[in-house]
């Protein structure tokens, strides 16, 4: 595939570096993200504890947590009821910890992925408060449950919704409503569900602590729920600035010392047990162990295992899960494989279609998600893959930056039983004889607000570097910026011309991988391309190329060497000099 390189340009930061201390490439990548002092460099690369905001400032929390308090010291039944997503499973989990630590003693609720459907649904409602609940909390979802908030209040049971999702329209009638952004402005609008539903527990604490300074019971218990807040934030896909960074940065560092016993038996099952934990381990390998239970089974086994269980069964649970996870990457390559077939026989890869929509009554509503995901990474288009089960379609739908999923989607609202979401990813609910009428509909949305520039697949690249700024002290300083995600991408860089040195191989079982060494000047670096074995000809015939790649470093018998994880190459033109394309980016100083 060819892509564009999207090359941020670097005029003059070698003067600067010196003041920020810091290789000018480290500079340039501070500079790309928007961090343009070294005073704010400084406090990006040591996120601290300090700077997270206080609850008060969260629309909603302060009432929440006056509500939970008396419904504890009244020892009432209060139930949670959470998401099936990792976000809505730790969510659920870290409001648990800190109720048990109050005395009460709270239930959770997690709604059948296919059975039942995201949110809150009117016959979980009357069958909570037929069990005698005095309380209902949600977590990470309810901000559109208008009719089933109705449903609450008619059976006489007080509903508090702490959410983060993009509203509807109408808001719920609840007794309180705890959200970022529709209610009051917060400083960090993209909270996720686990970060409000820990800004709840921390007001929580203040309240049964009487004090702004919350006790130190509570304050161990929430700085031990980190972890799960970190690993709710990553999964959920937000943006790593700003308070976001600040959860994700300490909660992932403390995660391989946690105590929490599911905790402790999803790591020993990923393999990570007394590793440091990034944010590609939380997102790449805990969360879809987690996530698994939703998609493939009932996510309140997850929800049990990182709350009520013991270390026997929290092992137990994770060996499920690990069982489900195996189950649904089996069930996603079929799917992937079924929709790109589907893409290319309907030419729905051509300029003419920017917008896919693909339904199969044979596919998974508990994996399109992950499969839609990889049809944008492939195709470069907003994507809507459908399950259909009984006449009715469950719908997954991922996006690309230009273009605001939840907003199409309410475009084509007429078509459609439910939607909710964000705008890079949303559900769906529509009836099966409306399939048609809405495919047509979302594509010709996708048509308008997109252009051709838009689909075009393009890597977007921090910097050209020579081999020779590649030491270790430079990339260990590129390492330091993370956990990586969304708003603070994984550094990209670019070479100059380099050359083989040597002649390149495939490896990996099937031999789809490529391994190569290049030489600038008297500097060499190993490389590995995943998937790129492709290229290998290519390579072998110009023996010269620019790479675009990821630094990392290779800590392999306690010997630590820079290598390279390739993600593209560009060989010689006829005029011997390929052009990318330059984004000035944020001026230097």
């Amino acid at each position: 595939m060819v892509r564009d390189w999207i090359l941020q340009s670097l005029p003059n930061a070698q003067p600067f570096s010196a003041g920020w201390n810091l290789p000018p490439v480290v500079v340039q990548l501070l500079q790309n993200r928007g961090i343009t002092t070294p005073e704010a460099a400084r406090a990006f690369i040591d996120p601290q504890l300090r700077d997270l905001h206080p609850p008060d400032l969260l629309p909603g929390a302060r009432e929440a947590a006056t509500l939970i308090a008396a419904a504890v010291r009244r020892r009432q039944k209060i139930v949670l009821y959470g998401d099936y997503d990792v976000d809505g499973i730790t969510g659920v989990a870290v409001l648990w910890h800190v109720l048990r630590a109050a005395g009460a003693a709270p239930s959770f609720y997690v709604p059948h992925r296919l059975e039942e459907g995201y949110g809150l649904n009117s016959a979980a409602v009357r069958n909570i408060a037929a069990d005698g609940a005095a309380l209902l909390v949600t977590v990470d979802c309810g901000i559109g449950s208008v009719d089933e908030a109705r449903v609450a209040a008619e059976c006489g049971l007080p509903l508090i919704i702490t959410d983060h999702h993009t509203t509807g329209g109408a808001l719920p009638e609840a007794a309180a409503i705890v959200h970022p952004t529709v209610s009051g402005a917060y400083p960090n609008p993209a909270l996720c569900g686990a970060g409000v539903a820990f800004k709840v527990a921390w007001a929580l604490g203040q309240e049964l602590s009487g004090s702004d300074r919350v006790a130190p019971a509570y304050r161990h218990i929430l700085m031990d729920l980190l972890p799960l807040v970190a690993l709710g934030t990553v999964a959920d896909v937000v943006p790593l600035v700003g308070e976001n960074r600040v959860v994700a940065r300490h909660g992932l560092a403390m995660v391989k010392s946690t105590n929490n016993p599911g905790l402790v038996a999803l790591l020993e099952s990923a393999g990570l047990t007394g590793a440091n934990i990034s944010g590609y381990d939380a997102g790449f390998k805990l969360a879809p162990r987690l996530n698994a239970a939703g998609r493939m089974g009932h996510a309140r086994l997850a929800v049990e295992m990182l709350t009520r269980a013991d270390a026997g069964r929290a092992k137990e649970i994770a060996l499920y899960l690990e069982e489900h996870n195996r189950a649904r990457q089996s069930k996603e390559r079929s799917i992937f494989r079924a929709a790109c077939e589907m893409i290319e026989e309907r030419r729905l890869d051509s300029d003419a279609v920017r917008g896919i929509v693909l339904a199969n009554d044979k596919w998974h509503a508990g994996v399109i998600g992950i499969v839609a995901s990889r049809i944008v990474e492939r195709y470069c288009r907003a994507t809507v893959l459908i399950a259909v089960e009984n006449e009715v379609g469950q719908g997954s739908a991922r996006s690309i930056p230009p273009f605001h999923m939840h907003n199409a989607l309410a475009a084509c609202g007429e078509h459609l039983l439910q939607f909710g979401g964000h705008a890079m990813a949303a559900g769906l609910r529509v009836d099966a004889h409306r399939l048609d009428a809405f495919t047509q509909a979302f594509t010709e949305v996708a048509n308008s607000r997109l252009t051709g520039a838009d689909i075009r697949p393009k890597l977007r690249l921090d910097a050209e570097v020579s081999l020779e700024q590649l030491d270790l002290t430079t990339v260990q300083a590129m390492l330091n910026l993370g956990p990586f995600g969304p708003g603070n991408p994984t550094p990209r860089l670019s070479t100059g011309w380099v050359e083989l040195a040597g002649e390149p191989r495939c490896v990996g079982k099937g031999g789809e991988h490529l391994s190569a060494t290049f030489r600038e000047g008297s500097v060499r670096l190993r490389s590995i391309g995943f998937g790129k074995a492709s290229l290998e000809q290519p390579l072998k015939e110009n023996r010269c190329c620019r790479l675009a790649f990821e630094p990392m470093i290779n800590d392999f018998n306690n010997h630590r060497t820079v290598e390279m994880q390739v993600l593209d190459m560009q060989f010689p033109s006829a005029a011997n000099e390929p052009a990318s394309t330059v984004d000035d980016g944020p001026a230097l100083l």
